[in-house]
């Protein structure tokens, strides 16, 4: 994991001497609008325009930040609306890095990753000179680039999946509304607790370098985890009967715990397995159509076991654990 430092760069992991052994992580930096009539979203902001054809994903299929951008493409029908490119899960010495390129530092091509026919570019970093060419900061997916101004509109997966979820409306029939404005409070409310103590937590215990940090962020994870244990017992979804931004966001997370961070992460208190009320909650969006076809066990698991060789120095990738979720989870009723 490397950054951008003044456009040139640098393969850096995050400086956790600085901080006690906490994982901290950076803020994103494009944080562009686009709108349906191109008017711009803030005073002085730059105007994007919703418009079919002219917006391209960058995309890791093993990142759930990306993750819930392509979800969003599947329920909101905007596959041939919006392109996508995936790279490569092996995320080594050069970043993230597309298929079929002459610099590849990877020995074999995982399926499912592709080249970069947009910009022609052999690494994710390229992308980011392009848009800035003085860059400072990390190197991240999703990317949300404009294909013409040639530059990034959003690296914040919060934003792009709000952009995907209202502005693009005209362009795609189906009209869902994921971020209802009656329920705006308790969705805002939600998505910061599970973004602290389980989105960004469990890469907080992760990262972690001291035991201290590590303990505060599984103790903060698994309390949280606890708290939707039992409010998943008497509702079908976090806002109540029906699926919401919050529920793609805690998704993401939860469908790579038992594969990923129980064992990689050391999150390990319990697995989402021994949770039956969320066990059965992740098979229920898994279950929704378009949503298992975002799910890429092999990229999510080459990935992390494979590139964070500081935690992994073998990058042996283990063949488990065999998880179902296409079982029945019987919460139509909720």
């Amino acid at each position: 994991m490397g950054l951008l430092h003044n456009g040139k760069w640098v393969d850096q992991w995050y400086p956790t001497a600085e901080t006690a052994g906490e994982f901290k992580r950076t803020q994103s930096y494009f944080r562009h609008w686009i709108t349906r009539d191109g008017q711009p979203y803030k005073h002085n902001s730059i105007s994007f325009k919703a418009e079919k054809n002219r917006y391209h994903l960058y995309v890791s299929l093993a990142c759930p930040w990306a993750h819930r951008t392509l979800i969003y493409l599947q329920l909101k029908n905007l596959q041939d609306i919006i392109g996508v490119t995936v790279v490569e899960p092996h995320m080594l010495s050069q970043g993230w890095e597309f298929a079929g390129n002459n610099q590849s530092s990877i020995a074999q091509h995982i399926a499912g990753a592709q080249a970069d026919l947009i910009n022609k570019a052999d690494f994710l970093y390229q992308i980011y000179q392009k848009a800035d060419a003085n860059y400072n900061g990390r190197v991240t997916v999703p990317v949300l680039w404009d294909r013409h101004t040639h530059s990034i509109v959003s690296n914040e997966s919060a934003d792009i999946i709000r952009m995907f979820n209202s502005e693009f409306n005209h362009l795609t029939s189906n009209r869902r509304d994921l971020y209802p404005k009656d329920n705006h409070q308790e969705i805002d409310k939600l998505n910061a607790e599970i973004y602290s103590n389980i989105n960004n937590g469990v890469y907080k215990a992760g990262f972690a370098t001291s035991q201290q940090a590590y303990n505060h962020a599984v103790d903060s994870l698994f309390n949280e985890l606890d708290k939707l244990e039992l409010r998943l017992s008497h509702q079908r979804y976090l806002v109540g009967a029906h699926l919401t931004e919050a529920d793609i966001r805690l998704f993401t997370t939860l469908i790579r715990f038992d594969a990923v961070y129980v064992g990689h992460f050391k999150t390990n208190k319990k697995r989402i397995v021994d949770y039956p009320h969320l066990f059965a909650y992740v098979r229920d969006i898994y279950q929704l159509e378009g949503i298992a076809s975002t799910v890429n066990f092999d990229h999510i698991k080459q990935h992390y076991f494979f590139s964070h060789d500081m935690i992994n120095p073998t990058r042996i990738v283990p063949k488990g654990p065999v998880l179902d979720f296409t079982a029945p989870h019987n919460r139509q009723h909720l």
